[in-house]
C-alpha cells in the first residue's frame, strides 16, 4: 500500500475508499483508542502534581486493533489522519498519531464538512499538521470532565443515594429541579376575558379609553358587561402587508429541537439516524454521504451550495421564489468551524432516494432537506388586518391574516401552522356600526412555566452558553439512566434522588455547578482553542478553588441513612436495610462491618432435569461471555454439563440424558436418536 487513510467509522471508511482508489487504503479507528487511565489520585489519570499530566493508555478491548494500526502505518508511505472536523475528532487524531509514532514528514491531518467524492478528493489535495490548540482544549474538558465526575460521583455515591455527578450534567439536573419547584410554588391568579361573537370572526376587549383593562374576577365582568350593547363602532381599519421570514438552516441544536417535536425522535435517536446519513448510505448506483456534518452550532452555508440550490429554486419554482442569504446571530459560543447541517445536493431529493432509506431515515433526511431549501426562498407575504371597534368607550380588537404569496412556505409550509383568517371588508361596508351577536364572559387562571422537554431544555441550555451540540443527547440520556428524573408526557419531573442530588451540590458546590460558572467554562475552552488562554493555567484556577470544597463536602456532608426494611438480621439480630453496591441494590445487615449478613437474593430457578452423574438439578448456567450452557448445580464438586438442553428422558442404550439438538432429540454420548 502507499497511503493509509484513518477515519472513526467503518461505514465511513467503506464509503471513502471507493473515492480514492487503489493508492489508498482506508481503515477505521472505530472511534477513541485511548482514554485517561484510572490509576493515581483518586483513579483521575492525571498527575496533578505534575502540571496536570494526562497518563492515557489504549482503551480495554482495542489492543489488537491498534496493533494492527501500527502494523499498516508502518508499511505505508504516508499516514492520512481523516477524523472528524471538531475537536474530538482532532483530538483522535492526535492520539492516533501519538500512539502509532507517527512523525509530520509521513503523516498528514485532512478534514471534509461532507462525504462526497468531489469534497474528499478535493480536501486530500490540502492537508494540513494537527491543530495542537484544538487538542488541548478537547483534552482540557476530558480532565475537568474527569476530575469533576469522579469526585463528585463518590461523593453521592457515598453520601446520598446518588449514581453520579458531572460538569454539564448536574446543571442540567438544576435547570429540571428548579422548574419543578416554580411550579410547585406558583400561585394561580384569575382573571377575565370578554369577547364579542360576529359569526364570522371574533374580537376582544383590550383597552377601557386609552388604559389597558385588566379584569380581575366575576364581578368586574359582570360590570363591564353591563355597560356594553350588542352594537359596535369601527373605529378603523389598519391594513399592513408582512413579511414571514423562512427558519435558519439547522445547527445540532435545532435538528434536535425540531425532531422531537415533529418526528417524536428523541435527541440520541436524532444523532444515530444524523450519524448514518453523514457516514454514507448506498443510493442506487453509488454510496455518498447524504447530509453534512451533523454536530455544528454554524448556519453558514456554502457558496456553491447556495448557488446549486438557487438555480434549482428557480428551475423548479419560479425567480420570485428565489430568496437572499440573511445573516443570522450565532448563539453562545458558537463555533463557526463548518457549515449548517444540509443535504450534500439539493438534487438528491428526498423522494429520489426513499427506496433506499429507512422510514426514520427518510423523516430525518426529508425534514433537513426541506429546512434547507426553505431558508434560500423567498419570504412568505401575508395581508395583516386589526380593525379597532369602540362600544361606550371599552375598546375590542379583530385581528387576521390573508396569504398573499407562499414564498417558502410552499416546501415548508406543512411545518408551520398557517391558517388564513379572514375578516370582513371593513373599509368598504355600507356603516360604520356593526352589531355583534352575543358578548362573552370567559373566566381562565394563570399558569406557571411549563416543564421541560428534550427539545426545550436542549434549547435552554443553548441559550444559556451550557454543554456543546456533541453532549446534549448524551446528557438527555444520563439523567434518564441515572434515574434522576423520569419522563412523562414527554416531560421532565424530577425523582426524589434527583431532587437530593441537585440540593446536595448546591450545598456545597453552589459557585462551581451553577449555569453562570459553567458557560464561562465552555467560554474558557474556545479560547484555548484560539490559543487565547493557557490551559494549565484554566485548569490550575478550577483545582484550587474545587477540591477545598470537596474535601469539606466529605468531611461535613451527612450520609444518608440506609431504608429499613422491617426485617430482622438472623445472625445477630440487627436490622435488616437496603444498600447500594457495585453489582445493584442488595439486603444486609445495618450493623456492618460488625455483622457481615446479605441476604440471599433468591429466584425461582427452572430445573431441567435431574444430573446423570450425581442426582442433582440440571439448571441453566452462562459463561464469563453471556453464553448459555446446562450444568449440574453441585458444581463445582459436580462438573457434569452440555450446550444443549436436556430432556427428563434418558437414552435407552446408555441412560445418558437425551438432549435437544437442532429439533432432534438425541444423546450425546452414543448418537442414539429418537
Amino acid at each position: 500500500m502507499s497511503e493509509l487513510v484513518i477515519v472513526e467509522s467503518p461505514a465511513k471508511s467503506k464509503t471513502i475508499e471507493k473515492y480514492l482508489g487503489s493508492d489508498y487504503h482506508v481503515v477505521s479507528s472505530k472511534g477513541h483508542i485511548r482514554d485517561l487511565s484510572v490509576t493515581g489520585k483518586y483513579g483521575l489519570g492525571i498527575d496533578i502534581e505534575a502540571g496536570f499530566k494526562p497518563n492515557y493508555v489504549v482503551i480495554k478491548g482495542k489492543g489488537k486493533e491498534v496493533a494492527s494500526l501500527k502494523k499498516m502505518a508502518k508499511e505505508a508511505d504516508k499516514v492520512i489522519l481523516a477524523t472528524d472536523p471538531d475537536r474530538e475528532g482532532e483530538a483522535i487524531s492526535w492520539h492516533l498519531y501519538d500512539e502509532l509514532g507517527l512523525t509530520d514528514d509521513i503523516s498528514e491531518r485532512v478534514v471534509f464538512n461532507e462525504i462526497t467524492k468531489d469534497v474528499v478528493v478535493d480536501a486530500m489535495k490540502h492537508p494540513r499538521k494537527i491543530d495542537m490548540d484544538l487538542v488541548k482544549s478537547q483534552e482540557t474538558r476530558r480532565m475537568l470532565d474527569r476530575i469533576i465526575g469522579f469526585r463528585l460521583s463518590k461523593l453521592m455515591q457515598r453520601k446520598t443515594g446518588g449514581k453520579s455527578a458531572g460538569r454539564v450534567q448536574s446543571v442540567a439536573l438544576k435547570l429540571i429541579v428548579d422548574r419543578e419547584r416554580e411550579i410547585l410554588a406558583f400561585i394561580p391568579e384569575e382573571y377575565w376575558t370578554i369577547e364579542a361573537d360576529f359569526k364570522t370572526f371574533t374580537a376582544s376587549l383590550e383597552k377601557y379609553k386609552d388604559k389597558k383593562i385588566e379584569i380581575k374576577n366575576e364581578k368586574e365582568a359582570d360590570e363591564i358587561l353591563s355597560k356594553l350593547s350588542l352594537s359596535f363602532k369601527i373605529d378603523h381599519v389598519e391594513e399592513k402587508e408582512k413579511l414571514k421570514k423562512p427558519k435558519d438552516p439547522f445547527r445540532t441544536s435545532t435538528l434536535q429541537q425540531m425532531a422531537t417535536n415533529r418526528l417524536n425522535f428523541s435527541s440520541s435517536k436524532t444523532m444515530q439516524i444524523a450519524q448514518k446519513l453523514y457516514e454514507g448510505m448506498n443510493v442506487g448506483s453509488e454510496t455518498v454521504g447524504l447530509i453534512t456534518y451533523m454536530r455544528t452550532d454554524s448556519t453558514r452555508l456554502s457558496e456553491g451550495f447556495v448557488k446549486e440550490t438557487k438555480n434549482y429554486i428557480k428551475n423548479n419554482y419560479g425567480s420570485e421564489y428565489v430568496g437572499g442569504i440573511k445573516h443570522t446571530k450565532e448563539p453562545i459560543g458558537a463555533q463557526d468551524a463548518h457549515e449548517a447541517i444540509r443535504p450534500t445536493s439539493i438534487m438528491r431529493t428526498p423522494e429520489s432516494i426513499k427506496e433506499y432509506l429507512s422510514n426514520d431515515e427518510y423523516k430525518l433526511y426529508r425534514l433537513i432537506y426541506i429546512r434547507t431549501l426553505a431558508y434560500l426562498m423567498s419570504s412568505a407575504k401575508t395581508l395583516a388586518t386589526t380593525i379597532i371597534f369602540n362600544n361606550h368607550d371599552y375598546i375590542f380588537k379583530a385581528t387576521g391574516s390573508v396569504l398573499k404569496f407562499d414564498g417558502y412556505l410552499k416546501v415548508y409550509g406543512e411545518y408551520e401552522e398557517n391558517e388564513d383568517v379572514i375578516l370582513p371588508d371593513f373599509k368598504n361596508y355600507h356603516s360604520d356600526i356593526v352589531v355583534a351577536d352575543k358578548i362573552e364572559k370567559y373566566q381562565h387562571f394563570t399558569k406557571p412555566a411549563s416543564r421541560y422537554t428534550e427539545a426545550s431544555l436542549i434549547k435552554e441550555m443553548e441559550l444559556l452558553g451550557i454543554g456543546r451540540p456533541s453532549t446534549y443527547a448524551t446528557i438527555m440520556k444520563t439523567i434518564q439512566e441515572r434515574g434522576y428524573v423520569k419522563m412523562e408526557d414527554k416531560k421532565f419531573y424530577p425523582t426524589d434522588i434527583g431532587i437530593e442530588t441537585s440540593d446536595k451540590l448546591q450545598e456545597y458546590f453552589s459557585n462551581i455547578v451553577n449555569v453562570e460558572y459553567t458557560a464561562n467554562m465552555e467560554k474558557e475552552l474556545d479560547e484555548i482553542a484560539d490559543h487565547k488562554i493557557n490551559n494549565i493555567e484554566v485548569l490550575r484556577k478550577f483545582y484550587d478553588e474545587f477540591a477545598p470544597l470537596v474535601d469539606k463536602a466529605f468531611l461535613e456532608m451527612e450520609k444518608k441513612a440506609p431504608v429499613k426494611t422491617g426485617e430482622i438480621c438472623p445472625e445477630c439480630g440487627g436490622e435488616l436495610v437496603n444498600r447500594k453496591g457495585k453489582y445493584g441494590d442488595f439486603v444486609a445487615c445495618n450493623n456492618y462491618p460488625k455483622c457481615k449478613y446479605v441476604k440471599k437474593d433468591i429466584k425461582e430457578v427452572k430445573v431441567y432435569a435431574k444430573c446423570p452423574e450425581c442426582g442433582h438439578d440440571i439448571i441453566a448456567r452462562h459463561t464469563k461471555k453471556k453464553k448459555t450452557f446446562y450444568g449440574c448445580s453441585n458444581y463445582p464438586k459436580c462438573k457434569y454439563a452440555t450446550w444443549y438442553e436436556p430432556t427428563k428422558e434418558n437414552c435407552p442404550n446408555c441412560q445418558s440424558l437425551l438432549v435437544i439438538k437442532n429439533k432432534k432429540i438425541i444423546c450425546e454420548k452414543c448418537g442414539y436418536e429418537k
